[in-house]
């Protein structure tokens, strides 16, 4: 299975979380969602901002389904 590349994140002074893709915006966090993806971005920072911005379905669909926000 293949790693996701090329995601880089950078955390704003008003708690803002933009997250690039090869240098351009794949997605912009505030409020609750950004102290998350904060918190759980230390695991394997690629993958959680693949998943994040939705690009992730490259053949990891089943991790993702055991993930607890995607349970019930």
């Amino acid at each position: 299975m293949g790693t996701a590349q090329g995601f880089a994140y950078a955390e704003r002074s008003d708690g803002t979380v933009v997250i690039t893709h090869h240098g351009r915006v794949a997605g912009t966090l505030r409020g609750g969602r950004a102290a998350e993806f904060l918190a759980e971005v230390d695991d394997d920072p690629q993958l959680v901002m693949a998943r994040w911005t939705g690009n992730y379905r490259r053949g990891n669909e089943r991790t993702a389904r055991r993930h607890p926000r995607n349970r019930g």
